[in-house]
């Protein structure tokens, strides 16, 4: 098997239109299931009307609420609209490597299991972590199935810049999770 793989030169934002390309291929060639990691939704919306028709079960996934400030859902409510009259679902809810290790980390200066998973993710790019969790944050909440092709897309900060396809699992299943390919990906 041979695939073509897009490095970006650098992360970030101006990566996302190709990521978009990338994903609409994915789903010409059969792919059922799409999850994206979005913040204020515009990397979202921007996917979910690009699918928009296609069949596809996609899924944005956000932070949680009080992620960046007390309470604060950090989706803006327009975009969510929008997300979901294109046909999508939306996912909000807590980063499995983040939140309670993260706080117990800060206060009592430890290092965590989900920290190492994170932080050893994170040797391959921002991204590739987070395509890892989105997966199983979706398959947690029943949105897509386990043990199927999943294309993930995510980024670092905004936009998109990695798209891989996974073999999806639950995060009681984490072992189970199997990054397939990288199609694409920054180099820093």
């Amino acid at each position: 098997m041979q695939r073509l793989v897009d490095y970006f030169e650098k992360p970030g934002p101006t990566n996302t239109t190709r990521c978009i390309e990338i994903a609409k291929q994915a789903v010409q060639e059969g792919i059922k299931h799409v999850v994206v990691a979005t913040t204020c939704g515009d990397t979202g919306v921007a996917l979910a009307e690009a699918l928009s028709g296609s069949g596809v079960n996609l899924v944005a996934v956000t932070h949680s609420a009080g992620f960046k400030s007390p309470s604060e859902l950090e989706l803006i409510e327009e975009n969510r609209q929008r997300i979901l009259k294109a046909g999508a679902k939306i996912y909000t809810g807590t980063i499995l490597t983040h939140s309670i290790e993260t706080s117990l980390a800060t206060q009592f200066q430890g290092v965590y299991p989900t920290t190492l998973i994170a932080l050893t993710l994170r040797r391959f790019g921002q991204g590739a972590k987070v395509v890892c969790e989105i997966v199983m944050e979706a398959c947690d909440a029943g949105l897509i199935p386990e043990n199927e092709e999943v294309l993930a897309i995510a980024g670092t900060g905004r936009g998109a810049d990695t798209v891989a396809l996974l073999r999806s699992a639950a995060s009681k299943r984490f072992h189970e999770l199997k990054v397939l390919e990288i199609l694409a990906k920054p180099r820093e």
